[in-house]
């Protein structure tokens, strides 16, 4: 995440909001008007388009008092619109956010804690969706869906380079790599190119391994721990042993037309349920495993909540905060589920009709982690990424490579108090 002024923000980012849609609390029929900015996460427009519309229409007929507007927004572009939106306090009443975006604009206090819009049902969320969404122990995101990766294995290769058992542990994943290197076969599909996120590439490894992205008090680096450089050091004993292909440096991380949906590559270790169905269009289904968390020191699945956030500076909060409590009911995390192909954050919801490999999914869930959470996130992972890269690239040795992200990331840090 990017720490940003306030002051002139808009303006800085060259963001308009006229058009953004924003409600002003009322309407022409004296109703309350709830404006949410929705995002893609059911991915076919024409089924968005008709869920969401009855959202609206379901939750106006239950609250004949409140008018609600659901914006949907492209992923695009999304925190610098949101941030400038939340600066300006225009543009909408609820916003989907994610666990690593929330902490900024807690510490710029544009956003509201929701505590009190769950009380009722909150036994029935998932405990690690619900801490994911807090900050200093105040909720201020109503989970509505749940992300989980885990790793997806091509079986057939494995077979034919003798492994004849799915790894589970990294060392075991570290043993398999030459069996299957003689077959010029690398193991792991690892998206080494700086736009990837580190949620799905360096950083799994690293939590398995017990390291974390910052210290425990949140003002220094501490990717460049013992944890951190056996985890890199680990993908460069992998690399050399013929384990990555020889472009993972460069790789992103798409299933879909890459050299593991070609056959030509065993494993990735951190594929969201979609990419288990498109590894199966390329090689064939039934060479498919779906696999759980590989352990290091412990088990980490990233995967997280999203968030229905309620901004500060809402004029009307109560109808805002009623339809962001339905919006985590039961009823419509079962039916967002079925159309979006997330999980659900709450144990006593489930999707009407999951397929099988989204129900090895599902095996991961208790071990869901949102990631490192802090108002620095993301200004990280820019300042990590290509020092990571330079690794794999021969260009620097485990230790430096994270040395130097880490002298970056620590004057960054100390410069934003």
């Amino acid at each position: 995440m990017r720490k940003v002024a306030v002051a002139g923000l808009a303006a800085a980012l060259g963001v308009t909001l006229a058009g953004c849609g924003g409600s002003d609390g009322g309407s022409d029929s004296g109703k309350s008007t709830v404006t949410m900015w929705m995002y893609p996460v059911i991915d076919d427009q024409a089924k968005s388009k008709a869920f969401w519309d009855k959202v609206e229409k379901d939750f106006e007929a239950k609250n004949a008092g409140i008018d609600v507007k659901i914006e949907q927004q492209p992923w695009d572009g999304r925190q610098q619109k949101v941030t400038a939106a939340l600066a300006s306090k225009k543009g909408f009443d609820l916003v989907l956010l994610g666990p690593d975006q929330i902490p900024q604009y807690v510490k710029q206090d544009t956003v509201a804690p929701l505590d009190d819009a769950i009380a009722a049902d909150k036994a029935s969320f998932r405990p690690n969706a619900l801490t994911a969404l807090s900050v200093d122990g105040k909720l201020y995101g109503v989970p509505i869906y749940q992300t989980i990766t885990a790793p997806i294995w091509n079986k057939k290769l494995l077979t034919d380079a003798g492994v004849t058992e799915v790894p589970k542990t990294w060392d075991e994943v570290l043993a398999a790599a030459p069996k299957l290197a003689a077959k010029k076969t690398p193991i792991l599909l690892y998206p080494g190119a700086p736009e990837t996120s580190l949620n799905l590439s360096f950083y799994p490894i690293l939590w398995a391994n017990g390291g974390s992205v910052f210290s425990a008090d949140g003002k220094k680096a501490a990717f460049n721990g013992p944890e951190g450089v056996k985890s890199l050091q680990f993908l460069l004993d992998l690399q050399k042993a013929g384990g990555l292909p020889a472009n993972a440096a460069t790789l992103a991380n798409v299933i879909e037309g890459s050299p593991l949906a070609q056959g030509k590559v065993a494993m990735y270790h951190a594929a969201a349920p979609i990419g288990a169905t498109q590894l199966g269009a390329g090689v064939g289904e039934e060479n498919v495993v779906v696999g759980g968390p590989i352990e290091g020191a412990k088990k980490v699945a990233f995967g997280i909540p999203g968030g229905v956030v309620l901004a500060k500076a809402s004029k009307v909060a109560d109808a805002a905060k009623k339809f962001a409590a339905y919006l985590g009911s039961a009823e419509v995390a079962t039916q967002l589920a079925t159309e979006s192909g997330y999980f659900t954050a709450r144990t006593d919801a489930s999707p009407t009709s999951a397929s099988p490999l989204a129900k090895e999914f599902e095996k991961s869930l208790e071990f869901a982690f949102p990631g490192d959470t802090h108002p620095a996130a993301r200004q990280v992972m820019t300042a990590l990424a290509p020092e990571l890269q330079s690794a794999l690239q021969g260009k620097k040795t485990a230790q430096q490579a994270l040395d130097d992200a880490a002298k970056l990331v620590d004057d960054q840090l100390a410069a934003t108090g």
